[in-house]
């Protein structure tokens, strides 16, 4: 019995609608008290919008906003669940950010995809949403300033790096602005009512391989076609005779579908990492970490030179990668992600030696750690 119930249940029969029409009242005034608060915050958030140097354009502060969360969230003193607090005020900080200014973000679509749930989960619901057919078309975005921001799936937990993401920071010239970790679970979609039905799974390739055990186990005849986005599987599916799709259990009420399994993904530890990018680097002061890509001149022992320097600084390497760099034959570009703000006083000599051992050094961003984010049920972990 919860605190209110047992308050109900101490009060007589005859006195118990008047009681909760009082606590009524009461409810009402506090949400009054709240109305008002919520416009003084918004009239605040105007005024910090209009004083603004012009030239200081972006309206996303990543870290600013981890600040405001962690420092509530370390606050609160209950009842209010920490997760419901926060997803609060991330609308909260969501609205203050379109008062500012009308914010754009690109994001691969159509509505209902992960990235779509990630980024409603990292920035409110307040952003114009624009949906793009491909993950180079949120690139393209960004960098032609017809997003102010975008957000690109990075890598799994389980299946590694989204190549086409990584490829495209050689090709366009944006700056990951913040990171989100969401933990990902797939559930099997179709208009059919049983599984002995389907013979055609379709979903994007990385959701596919994230459930290729349970797939093999219990569709093994199933032709399996990839699709572009998990989105694009479940607008198809619902019109196909024996057609499923893999996808957000949230799609099958989007498209009128059936849940026909859930969760299917073969590892129940799914996490993929967003990039939150931007056509501007950010200028926050307090930077977690730096991500970095660069090429190394073909000669023995040039990675480890550099990778020594970093070492050198004690400074944490986190995660390495190679690409092969467009239009060059068995030559590589790294990707690399630094626990430090690379452009601090401090490591200024070590940025100076870095490009001197390098044949080009480009950093993509320096920005706060992420927060980890389950977008079924809210955050786990690290508001």
């Amino acid at each position: 019995m919860t605190p209110e119930t047992q308050q109900e249940a101490a009060i007589a029969p005859g006195s118990l609608e008047e009681a909760l029409l009082e606590l009524r009242r009461g409810i009402d005034a506090v949400d009054d008290e709240i109305l008002a608060l919520l416009s003084r915050r918004a009239t605040l958030s105007i005024e910090v919008g209009r004083r603004k140097d012009n030239r200081d354009s972006a309206v996303f502060k990543p870290f600013r906003e981890q600040e405001v969360l962690a420092r509530l969230a370390a606050a609160n003193p209950g009842p209010l669940p920490g997760p419901h607090l926060l997803s609060i005020y991330r609308e909260i900080l969501s609205s203050s950010r379109r008062l500012q200014r009308p914010e754009r973000v690109a994001y691969l679509g159509p509505e209902g995809t992960f990235s779509h749930f990630a980024a409603m989960a990292a920035l409110g619901h307040s952003p114009d949403f624009l949906a793009q057919t491909t993950i180079p078309d949120v690139f393209a975005a960004v960098a032609a300033r017809r997003a102010d921001l975008g957000i690109v799936p990075m890598e799994n937990s389980l299946q590694g790096t989204v190549g086409q993401s990584l490829d495209n920071f050689q090709i366009h010239d944006v700056f990951i602005q913040a990171e989100i970790s969401c933990r990902v679970s797939h559930a099997l979609l179709s208009s059919e009512e049983d599984l002995a039905a389907v013979t055609t799974v379709y979903s994007h390739p990385q959701p596919l391989a994230q459930c290729a055990g349970w797939l093999k186990a219990h569709l093994p005849q199933a032709r399996i076609i990839p699709t572009d986005s998990t989105a694009a599987a479940a607008a198809r599916v619902g019109s196909e005779a024996g057609a499923a799709a893999i996808g957000h259990a949230r799609l099958a009420a989007m498209h009128d579908l059936r849940i026909l399994a859930a969760p299917i993904e073969d590892l129940p530890d799914n996490w993929t990492r967003f990039f939150i990018i931007g056509p501007e680097d950010t200028k926050q002061q307090t930077r977690d970490k730096t991500s970095i890509l660069f090429t190394v001149p073909n000669r023995p022992g040039a990675l480890y030179v550099v990778l020594s320097h970093l070492a050198g600084e004690g400074i944490n390497l986190t995660k390495l990668e190679s690409r092969p760099i467009r239009g060059e034959k068995w030559q590589y570009v790294f990707f690399a992600d630094l626990q430090c703000d690379i452009t601090r006083e401090e490591y200024r000599k070590l940025l100076v030696t870095l490009k001197e051992q390098t044949h080009s050094l480009r950093i993509l961003g320096c920005y706060p750690v992420g927060r980890q984010i389950d977008l079924a049920d809210g955050d786990v972990e690290n508001p």
